[in-house]
């Protein structure tokens, strides 16, 4: 008598599509959502343009961040079932600041096959793009809008070394780059880049202080998606980039910055490369050690 076999259940594939340009959907991608017998897309008419234009017609049902428990279960007992399924939502990968992760969460905690499918990503475009994030930096998603959340979320961002990534709706902009030109100072680098991968794609770079007075004067138009980054910058930098300071005690901060990097094991050469990246000093004048 042969031992029963397990059932098989299906898998979740959870597909990353354009940002912007339907032309950015990658060929494995397409190759799922042709394969698959249902799609959960987070805005089924919006999807429906992707599947077309590339002549696909599997079914879809809507799943997005009002569906409720009830259509995540329905989407669970699918794949119970065994059948595979694919989630997209209406650009770039699902549960990166789009719904999808709680289905994720919910089938891998059944022991469920899940099957990433990456592809276009505004996070990865943007600091491409912008030229200012370096090889470290952190994604900090949407902003809360305000109160105390906001306050602490934006102060550890002006505290941290590293680049940040993050996501505004067009309305808030200026007013986001004037709190994050406060809380890490007016000379940090920064970029807002708009509309990526679309017809109307802009990379705004400057000071975070400069930035936040062109989004004040209109000079970058509140309309569209926006990616902002906050540059890299060395830690005990922060307090010395306010834009009037002495060029001199600029560079004695920052040598001194080039010494405790090479108190911590870095090579002269690296520190020294580090710190001009952060600040925009000549890596050349920072050799010399602090006075």
């Amino acid at each position: 008598m042969s031992a029963p076999t397990e059932a098989v259940r299906g898998r979740l594939y959870v597909v990353a599509t354009p940002i912007g340009n339907l032309g950015d959907v990658t060929l494995r991608a397409l190759e799922v959502l042709a394969a698959v017998p249902l799609i959960a897309a987070e805005d089924t008419r919006h999807s429906r343009r992707l599947l077309d234009r590339h002549g696909l017609t599997t079914r879809m049902v809507s799943f997005h961040a009002g569906s409720g428990p009830a259509r995540r279960e329905q989407l669970l007992d699918h794949l119970r079932a065994g059948s595979d399924l694919a989630m997209i939502t209406d650009a770039g990968t699902p549960g990166v600041s789009d719904p999808g992760d709680d289905l994720v969460r919910a089938w891998a905690a059944e022991d469920g096959v899940v099957v990433p499918i990456p592809g276009a990503s505004a996070v990865l475009a943007a600091v491409a793009a912008s030229g200012i994030a370096g090889p470290r930096w952190a994604f900090e998603g949407f902003l809360p809008r305000s109160g105390r959340d906001r306050r602490e979320r934006l102060a550890r961002i002006g505290a941290d070394d590293r680049a940040t990534v993050l996501f505004e709706a067009p309305g808030r902009v200026a007013a986001t780059l004037a709190d994050l030109a406060a809380a890490c100072a007016d000379g940090r680098p920064g970029a807002a880049c708009r509309e990526l991968t679309k017809i109307h794609e802009t990379v705004e770079r400057g000071s975070l202080g400069e930035l936040a007075a062109r989004a004040r004067d209109g000079a970058i138009p509140p309309r569209g998606e926006f990616v902002l980054i906050v540059g890299l910058a060395a830690r005990s930098l922060n307090a010395a980039s306010d834009a009037g300071q002495e060029t001199d005690e600029r560079l004695r901060i920052a040598r001194a910055e080039v010494d405790r990097l090479i108190a911590t094991g870095a090579g002269r050469a690296e520190a020294a490369r580090t710190v001009a990246a952060a600040t925009g000093l000549p890596r050349r004048a920072l050799y010399s050690p602090a006075t």
